[in-house]
């Protein structure tokens, strides 16, 4: 069994003088989609100099990674693509001391905030942080 992948791309060596609307152009010039047609988003990422592509549609992310990486603006702009794989599990910071983990399980149960199936919370009270595992992929890239 092959790992899994998701619909996302991750550019990495994002530069924070390349805007937003720069990457959108990149990849509508490699993808032939649309941003306006809803075929995908960019999420910029500027702490960790990355940003996320995220397809809509049934498109080969592989396939898509590996143009960029061939594409000469890219390449000019040191910008690297490779798949996001998916996970079971995340980490969210910043929960209040004292969250209950029932309430961190019903928050990321609850449709606006993934609605995925919360098989564990780990509180990490220390740090302010929980680690979230999940029993399927919906909604975990």
């Amino acid at each position: 069994q092959g790992s899994l992948s998701s619909n996302a791309v991750v550019l990495e060596n994002v530069q924070e003088t390349v805007k937003d609307y720069m990457l959108i152009m990149l990849v509508e010039n490699i993808s032939d989609l649309s941003e306006d047609d809803g075929d995908f988003t960019v999420e910029m990422i500027p702490e960790i100099h990355a940003a996320v592509v995220t397809f809509t549609g049934n498109i080969a992310v592989g396939e898509f990674a590996e143009k960029l990486n061939r594409n000469h603006r890219a390449k000019q702009q040191n910008i690297t693509a490779r798949c996001l794989e998916l996970t079971k599990s995340v980490r969210a910071e910043n929960i209040p001391p004292g969250t209950p983990s029932d309430y961190i399980t019903v928050y990321f149960e609850n449709k606006k905030n993934g609605g995925a199936q919360v098989v564990d919370v780990q509180q990490l009270l220390d740090e302010d942080a929980a680690i979230i595992a999940f029993g399927d992929y919906k909604g975990n890239a």
